[in-house]
């Protein structure tokens, strides 16, 4: 059989190849995006696999019935960025990666927040001044002596909270759904567990529920000066009351490594090129942000993770014509 991946980058395509390999399908990989423009590139193909983080156009999923393909294989966890009630309608499934490596998201997640307590961005602000001198504005505080909580108590969540309380940080739970993990406590109200965290990590998908379930309100109930750290979604987090609770020092700081409105930018070179985001823009030079590029995920395990279960759900599909990683509408 023959599979196209989009999207691809370097990193992923050994990883592919070898999977293709092993398995005796041909795989061709391309780092294009997969648009109705090129729908008919795929008549020879058997099985599709993209990595698109914006949402697809949403002819996409007759025009690839229209050409023998029955499925996408997403090779994220994130699936916010199909139709699935179009995808549903036209036959397609889509499949995504529920579980690529939940440690490198988890420590990328505990090495922010550790970033944000020891106030590194000022710390390398002054030294990249030659300003070497101590003072209350990069005074830190330890972990051991704060509590976290995280948000969204999943595969991530799990991890994120070991990884904590080895620091010897007192962890504290809230999801409505999966309470499941017996080494911390859980508080059943989101404002009550806001108003006890100093560190608040949020590991949740984006979904009507969690859009901007960080905001106006709910930051009201948070501890003045506590940090706040997403790794999960954009979505999740209101910017601009996040940037009103920081310029009144509501909030102490946040590690942000995901955006609202990233799509455009994040995983592209902007190098010499403007941001046209004057949110982005203020996001990047502030002091008391630390902002990555979507990149919690990216280790070598990840990648590889990501693209070998993407091609086998692509390849259980097609041959079972089932996968358990397939996203299912009335589940979600």
């Amino acid at each position: 059989m023959r599979f196209k991946l989009f999207n691809v980058r370097e990193d992923e395509k050994a990883f592919a190849y070898n999977w293709g390999e092993s398995n005796g399908h041909e795989i061709v990989c391309t780092d294009e995006d997969l648009t109705l423009d090129n729908i008919e590139t795929l008549k020879t193909f058997d099985a599709v696999s993209t990595q698109q983080l914006f949402k697809f156009d949403d002819g996409i999923y007759e025009a690839l019935k229209n050409v023998g393909i029955k499925q996408i294989a997403g090779r994220a966890a994130g699936f916010d960025m199909f139709n699935l009630s179009e995808a549903s309608k036209h036959g397609i499934k889509i499949t995504n990666i529920p579980s690529y490596s939940p440690n490198a998201i988890a420590e990328f997640a505990v090495c922010r927040a550790l970033e944000l307590i020891r106030n590194i961005n000022k710390i390398n602000k002054k030294v990249n001044n030659q300003d070497f001198t101590w003072n209350e504005s990069v005074i830190a505080k330890e972990l051991r002596n704060m509590t976290v909580l995280i948000i969204g108590v999943g595969r991530i969540g799990k991890v994120s909270a070991q990884l904590f309380s080895g620091f010897g940080a007192k962890v504290i739970g809230y999801d409505p759904y999966d309470q499941s993990l017996d080494s911390i406590t859980y508080v059943q109200s989101l404002n009550e567990a806001l108003s006890k965290a100093d560190i608040v990590t949020l590991h949740v998908p984006a979904n009507e529920e969690t859009t901007h379930l960080i905001n106006e309100e709910t930051i009201r109930f948070m501890k003045n000066g506590a940090h706040l750290v997403n790794t999960s979604r954009g979505a999740i987090v209101s910017t601009n009351d996040l940037l009103h609770a920081l310029n009144i020092g509501k909030i102490h700081s946040a590690a942000l490594d995901v955006y609202e409105h990233e799509f455009e930018y994040f995983s592209y070179d902007y190098t010499d090129k403007k941001i046209e985001d004057a949110v982005l823009r203020e996001l990047i030079n502030r002091e008391d942000v630390l902002i990555s590029p979507h990149i919690a995920f990216y280790t070598n395990i990840a990648v590889k993770n990501m693209v070998e279960i993407a091609l086998d759900s692509a390849l259980n599909i097609i041959t079972q014509g089932y996968s358990e990683n397939e996203v299912i509408l009335n589940e979600v």
